[in-house]
């Protein structure tokens, strides 16, 4: 205490242009000087909420308002302190006229720890012994540095832990130890998982549709409702965009939509991890004035945030600093300022507060001060505290588990908990029927207008159709050009099934989604399964269809209408297979430079064992020939096209012997003499497809479970832990 002691004074006598905002009141433009009589009060019992008047009603008039603050009616006696500020709001469209009662929900945590064993070389635990609270209609942010455990507190609060955490301690909503149903509560990645061929309103009907029971007027009332409220009305029907191929909206605007995603729930809690991730000034500045609108109509907001501009943090609510897990303070933004002042590192006129935390409790700043320790610029030392980080870390987290700041949190707490209020209750869902439809649709609508994934592939299939039936065009019937037609039906197929690699990246923006919007319970595996295949079904039959008519003609097969359906159903069914195949190494792998790679060594595998090199009679019968030649599709695909095409043929030698087109075939490659041989194969072929997807579905399946079977796991040992 006496190291932190002499340290702190020698920043006292040193920072003589700092000073506490208590002592100093400079001119009106000061940031976080709000209106005349409108500072913060002092925590207080006043500002836990009423539960019998837990409803607000916000009435915004035609054109819009000056103010970010639209309610008129607050959630509880303690909204009714709250002043947003004069800060300009962005304007709705004309004619809008919402009124709508929105029911918040407060949420308290209480000594709430997480361990997660890995994630730190000194110790397991990266929150710990976190106590804090939210309230309807305000905002309350978690900041820290980098790996401070703020994205591991927001989801512990959201019971969105890994399957490898561990949570102690206690997480109220509305006064009831309990997690949060279905409905009650949206939570936004950090990272943006949006479908860039669709429009802000198709995205967002869509999203309603899956998430939501009901009428179609009262989903389209829900879509335009979060339009509104996140600001998007004049991007309503832009495409979104994203790709390198496809202009869209900006980073400001796509962050918003992925919010409104979630608004569409209407959610009586809102968590967000960092939602002004890789967002400029002005966006950033947009986005956190249309939360606090946002805000004002009842719903309660909870998000991480890494760094703030100077007008960005006048508009939090409260505060939660954490630093290496350990809360350095919770409470109302102007009490931060002041509980640092009280630390003995006050907030600089000329300085943003939020890069004056950081700057106090970051210790990579440490290391840049041993780097430049001799190096001294034209207005003096680098650094405006110059004391080392982890003191000044220690400093905080002492002064405030003494202040009176912590005892009010506690105080709250206890308040909040001692009284219950309503419990909320999972919301009704989409049947799993009008999921398949909906996402069938979608993804049909997407393949419709993504040329570079699909229409493109189309053009490259008819393409390689074309070179290989030029190259064996010509070949007529006779004994001799069997050997040939069998290679050219093999490359054929070999060749198609390797190019169905492009489809990679469209698959794992597929799995991403699905995992995106699995998270949030609007879809599952086998409604994800199903809805792809039903979707992909009309693109591989064209695909099938116009590669099989340009080969089949111009190498010259027989021409037999029966014969060139099944020709043209089997090479379907490869595709379907292949596709399968695809989705499965995506779905293990997860990364596009990878899961080419492995398809492509199958690939290679699976064409040197399919009979052409060499027969499969004659293969080495270890790893060649069992199991590689029977778990390679091309094998039974070729072998139902070269029995479809000589089943019934003769080939005359000499005057007056003959061979059968089975006999003509024995020594090329290895075929059956059964004449429903050439179904036997399709069966297998529809088999392999129906096996790919049970494989992608149990997959997808243990992982979901895995992490429900962790979630199930953390909620028994908090209750085990911490009975109340």
């Amino acid at each position: 205490m006496e190291e932190i002691q002499s340290q702190s004074d020698n920043y006292r006598s040193s920072s003589s242009s700092a000073s506490s905002p208590a002592s100093r009141v400079p001119s009106s433009n000061f940031f976080y000087l709000r209106k005349p009589g409108a500072f913060r009060q002092p925590i207080s019992f006043e500002d836990s909420p009423d539960w019998e008047d837990t409803d607000i009603e916000v009435k915004v008039e035609e054109g819009g308002g000056d103010s970010i603050n639209a309610a008129t009616t607050p959630v509880s006696p303690s909204l009714s302190k709250i002043n947003s500020g004069s800060l300009p709001s962005p304007p709705l469209p004309e004619g809008v006229n919402v009124a709508r009662k929105t029911a918040g929900a407060s949420i308290a945590w209480k000594d709430l720890t997480v361990a997660i064993k890995g994630k730190r070389k000194y110790s397991d635990k990266v929150v710990k012994s976190s106590n804090g609270y939210a309230f309807p209609g305000t905002m309350t942010v978690i900041m820290g540095p980098a790996k401070s455990g703020k994205s591991t507190l927001l989801r512990a609060l959201a019971g969105r832990l890994p399957d490898s955490a561990r949570t102690y301690g206690e997480v109220f909503i509305n006064g009831v130890k309990s997690r949060l149903p279905y409905g009650a509560y949206g939570f936004v990645e950090r990272e943006n998982t949006l479908i860039g061929s669709l429009t802000v309103r198709e995205y967002l009907y869509y999203s309603a549709l899956l998430q939501l029971p009901g009428f179609l007027y009262k989903k389209r009332s829900a879509v335009e409702d979060a339009i509104h409220a996140m600001s998007l009305g004049d991007y309503a029907n832009k495409l979104i965009g994203g790709h390198c191929y496809m202009k869209g909206l900006r980073s400001g605007e796509r962050r918003r939509v992925t919010i409104a995603r979630e608004l569409v729930m209407r959610p009586h809690i809102l968590f967000i991890d960092e939602p002004l991730y890789h967002l400029d000034s002005v966006s950033a500045l947009l986005m956190m004035v249309t939360l606090k609108k946002l805000a004002s109509t009842g719903c309660t907001l909870i998000f991480t945030i890494y760094q703030s501009s100077t007008e960005v943090f006048g508009l939090f609510d409260r505060i939660c600093l954490l630093s290496n897990g350990n809360t350095l303070f919770f409470g109302e933004t102007l009490a931060c300022l002041q509980h640092f002042s009280n630390a003995g590192f006050p907030c600089p006129i000329m300085q943003s507060p939020s890069d004056h935390f950081l700057r106090a409790i970051n210790t990579d700043f440490d290391r840049i001060i041993a780097m430049c320790k001799n190096w001294q610029d034209d207005h003096g030392e680098l650094s405006s505290v110059n004391m080392d980080t982890a003191v000044a870390i220690r400093t905080l987290e002492a002064t405030y588990k003494s202040s009176a700041d912590a005892a009010a949190v506690e105080t709250m707490i206890l308040k909040l908990t001692d009284k219950e209020g309503p419990l909320l209750r999972s919301k009704d869902r989409a049947s799993c029927c009008t999921k398949i439809a909906i996402l069938t649709w979608r993804s049909l609508l997407i393949m419709s207008r993504e040329w570079k994934y699909y229409w493109l592939r189309l053009i490259i299939y008819m393409f390689l159709a074309l070179c290989i039936g030029t190259v064996f065009s010509g070949l007529g019937h006779s004994l001799s050009s069997v050997e040939t037609r069998v290679g050219a039906i093999f490359i054929f197929v070999s060749f198609t099934s390797l190019l169905s690699i492009a489809g990679v990246p469209a698959q794992l923006k597929d799995i991403k989604i699905f995992f995106c919007e699995e998270a949030n319970q609007h879809s599952g595996a086998l409604v994800f399964l199903v809805g792809q295949l039903l979707s992909s079904i009309p693109f591989l039959f064209l695909l099938s269809i116009s590669s099989s008519l340009v080969f089949y003609f111009l190498v010259g097969l027989r021409d037999d209408f029966s014969l060139l359906m099944y020709f043209a159903l089997n090479f379907f069914m490869c595709l379907i297979v292949n596709e399968g195949l695809v989705l499965l190494v995506a779905s293990i792998c997860r990364n596009t430079f990878w899961s080419i790679i492995i398809l492509v060594n199958i690939h290679m595998v699976m064409i040197l064992s399919a009979g052409l090199f060499r027969i499969r009679s004659a293969l080495p019968r270890v790893v060649w020939m069992y199991p590689t030649s029977y778990v390679a599709f091309h094998t039974y695909s070729i072998q139902g096209l070269l029995e479809n095409e000589y089943s019934g043929a003769s080939f005359a030698v000499g005057q007056v012997r003959s061979l059968s087109g089975y006999q003509a075939l024995q020594n090329v490659y290895d075929v059956s003499a059964d004449s429903n041989s050439k179904w036997e194969n399709l069966l297998v072929l529809f088999l392999m497809a129906v096996g790919y997807r049970l494989l992608v579905f149990v997959l997808l399946q243990f992982r979901v479970r895995k992490a429900l079977f962790s979630r199930c796991i953390s909620c028994c040992s908090k209750n085990t832990n911490n009975p109340r």
